[in-house]
């Protein structure tokens, strides 16, 4: 099931029913008014964080105009139904005091459940950067996807989904600095050039301080790598050749010569990325 198309593709509503309660297959493709009571989070849904301040300005919003879109939900085995999508939605209904909210019930398996969650919080920039991360590290890890299915269901390349799931890599303290917003993205990438938690650590507290910028931070960086003796790429001619390879082999390469001679490094962040460099070298 490719999910990068859109949420659009999936939902397509045909029937509104206020009355009756659905059941089975025959729910699929209609709206239906289900009371709040009877719906439960996914515990394993990728957004984690919702803000108390956006809650209450969309529960008012809710208050003047209703739920203007369905929220998707599973029936579970035990009765009742279990959201895959709409969680903020269902809270602010809650804060509004609705007792139903209008639904569209879905036939999904464990794994289209978190794909539909994840491509929905993408599209409505939901998600923070962890929260993204750890739903694309299940995809890899629950269901065996490479990380290249993983990109193709979401609608992004290969190594946007590399980077985010290192960043799972950091220290805690890195990464709840990252959730609070105190680093962005970019500052928290550059952390990863940084060999030891410690140094990383280390680093951030400047950056705090110091309201370091992703530039900043590289030029530090490179500045600690002197003072530990390890070599720094200068010669203009090997960095093209790095940004060659790298754009070549979408992961990250680094070139170091001494002389005439050198060693060429190439990254790699899973058993499935090893496999797709080796079949890349031997098909060509």
């Amino acid at each position: 099931m490719s999910l990068g198309r859109g949420l659009g593709a999936l939902i397509t509503p045909t029937i509104k029913n206020n009355n009756q309660t659905p059941h089975s297959s025959e729910s699929e493709g209609k709206i239906w008014f289900i009371p709040v009571s009877k719906i439960t989070s996914d515990p394993k849904q990728p957004r984690k964080h919702f803000k108390p301040e956006e809650l209450d300005q969309l529960a008012s919003s809710i208050k003047e105009h209703g739920v203007l879109q369905p929220l998707l939900v599973v029936e579970k085995i035990d009765g009742g139904y279990e959201l895959v999508a709409g969680e903020r939605r269902w809270r602010a209904s809650q804060l509004a005091g609705l007792t139903t909210v209008p639904v569209l019930i879905k036939q999904w398996a464990d794994q289209e459940k978190l794909e539909v969650s994840l491509i929905e919080n993408i599209q409505r920039e939901n998600l923070n950067p962890l929260e993204e991360a750890f739903a694309y590290k299940r995809l890899i890890e629950e269901f065996n996807l490479t990380q290249q299915q993983v990109a193709e269901r979401v609608g992004k390349s290969r190594p946007a989904i590399a980077n985010a799931v290192r960043l799972l890599d950091l220290p805690d303290q890195v990464q709840a600095a990252l959730v609070d917003g105190k680093i962005n993205s970019g500052q928290a990438r550059a952390l990863l050039s940084l060999l030891t938690p410690q140094e990383q650590l280390n680093m951030l507290s400047s950056m705090l301080g110091n309201k370091m910028t992703v530039r900043d931070l590289e030029r530090e960086s490179n500045k600690q790598k002197v003072l530990s003796n390890r070599p720094i790429r200068k010669d203009p001619n090997l960095l093209y050749l790095e940004d060659k390879l790298r754009a070549e082999l979408s992961t990250k390469v680094n070139i170091t010569q001494k002389g005439i001679r050198g060693t060429i490094v190439i990254d790699y962040y899973s058993d499935d990325d090893l496999k797709r460099l080796i079949n890349k070298f031997l098909n060509e």
